[in-house]
């Protein structure tokens, strides 16, 4: 059963205005797209939600940093004294926790190779990928991106003395997918495997808002690894797909929060959601 054409044109605007309303938070990176690649030409573009949720030793490690940060009334501690914090400091800058918008346009380029374009709240994600037909239903898919923190576009005080809105950084990922597609393009169902790396850095970030002359300013670094699984399932109809999925993830963050360097390991759960129209 298929919606009213008046609710189903409401759709993609619902989608957008709730992603505009999270913009600036932390959130994940999401694939949101099926292993089968576009025809030559034909574009696909999606607006929607993502959420980046940390667990195990990442949501310890921001918990303990938290609980200190009150206790001590937001005063930093001594340079290369606080590993407690520095690593709550790790998970709130390379981690993101938090929800933000998701937008993304794909285009078939021809011989089954298609590009896309991903933004969140957090960061600019550009891919190419291939995909290879095992049967008229069944594909895999290879893909290898390229993304970019942006700088001043994430929020929030998670941490005090974190300033995310100085967040910048890069880094790159490759997934590969199984993915299914039923009779008509009634609905599509993937599943696969994605590993990746990412640097961050937040320079000129200080504990006052006029630093002292020979002040150092608090400064943060960090280089993550990571690896898991995607699961996700699109239904719809002619042009109008409702997209859903849900990535989780291993990764290691290691690096320097005011002059401490630790290393912080975990899982986190990516959860995102869109609305698709091809055209």
């Amino acid at each position: 059963m298929t919606a009213p054409v008046g609710d189903a044109r409401r759709l993609p605007a619902l989608a957008l205005a709730l992603g505009l309303a999270a913009a600036g938070c932390g959130g994940g990176l999401p694939l949101l797209h099926s292993a089968q690649t576009l025809p030559p030409g034909q574009v696909q573009a999606a607006a929607g939600l993502s959420g980046n949720v940390a667990t195990a030793g990442f949501a310890s490690a921001m918990s303990s940093a938290q609980a200190e940060g009150m206790a001590a009334g937001g005063t930093p501690s001594p340079p290369g004294t606080d590993p407690t914090y520095a690593r709550g400091a790790l998970v709130a800058a390379s981690i993101g926790p938090g929800i933000a918008p998701f937008g993304a346009a794909r285009v078939g380029v021809g011989a089954q190779v298609e590009g896309g374009l991903t933004y969140t709240g957090r960061a600019l994600r550009v891919d190419l990928r291939r995909s290879f037909d095992l049967s008229p239903h069944w594909a895999l898919s290879v893909g290898a991106a390229g993304s970019a923190a942006l700088y001043g576009h994430q929020n929030g005080v998670l941490l005090p003395n974190v300033d995310l809105g100085e967040l910048h950084g890069w880094g790159a990922d490759v997934p590969v997918l199984l993915g299914f597609r039923s009779e008509g393009d009634l609905y599509m169902l993937w599943l696969g495997a994605r590993a990746g790396w990412e640097h961050v850095d937040i320079s000129e970030v200080s504990s006052q808002s006029t630093p002292t002359l020979g002040e150092a300013p608090l400064g943060l670094s960090a280089t993550r690894f990571w690896g898991g699984g995607v699961l996700g399932l699109a239904v719809g109809f002619r042009h109008i797909y409702v997209g859903v999925e849900l990535d989780a993830s291993y990764a290691s963050v290691s690096g320097s929060y005011n002059q401490t360097q630790v290393q912080v390991s975990g899982l986190t759960l990516a959860p995102a959601s869109a609305v698709w129209w091809r055209f």
